[in-house]
């Protein structure tokens, strides 16, 4: 069971945190394809048919990007609006995401405190992602428990983003690779 994990950092090459991760799925090729937006498509111009094979070719799926306004950062919009078309994603004939696993892999800026009902942002990082539950019942894709890391504005220390890099592996092997299914 192979992961495809798409990354849309807007600014990989300047991120700490996505960069960090990215390079430690690379390490696990025989588990994870590692497939960056930005640096496929710098014009925004997504080959749809590419990325369908791409996503036919894993069983399971993990979006990695840094919370962007409280939603993706805009290629991976774009990516999910050209590429989950009907009649390949939904619809009577349109099942290629069926039972598939749907993961996110999340930074966030804020510290954990700072989400949910006593916070600054009275929303968890759950109700920011109900879109992306939404669309995982749709498709009838199974939608994984999401890994976060939170305080990327507090200047994380290198030991705190190496450590998540490491916890972020085994969040593929453990949760996504396994036979675990949690539905919004």
């Amino acid at each position: 069971m192979k992961t495809l994990v798409i990354v849309t950092h807007p600014n990989i090459e300047t991120s700490r945190i996505n960069k960090r991760w990215a390079a430690e799925l690379r390490k696990h090729s025989e588990l994870v394809t590692v497939h960056e937006l930005y640096s496929t498509y710098p014009d925004g111009k997504i080959d749809v048919e590419r990325e369908q094979k791409l996503i036919e070719a894993h069983d399971n799926i993990v979006l990695q990007f840094p919370l962007y306004w409280y939603s993706s950062p805009p290629l991976l919009k774009q990516w999910l609006d050209e590429v989950f078309t009907y009649s390949w994603a939904y619809g009577s004939t349109g099942d290629k995401l069926r039972n598939r696993k749907l993961g996110l892999a999340i930074s966030l800026g804020g510290k954990e405190s700072d989400f949910g009902k006593d916070g600054d942002i009275p929303f968890t990082i759950n109700e920011i992602t109900i879109p992306f539950q939404a669309t995982c019942r749709y498709t009838g894709m199974n939608f994984l428990p999401i890994f976060t890391v939170y305080g990327a504005e507090y200047h994380l220390t290198d030991e705190q983003i190496e450590q998540s890099a490491i916890d972020y592996v085994k969040y593929i092997v453990e949760i996504v690779q396994s036979g675990e299914k949690v539905t919004a």
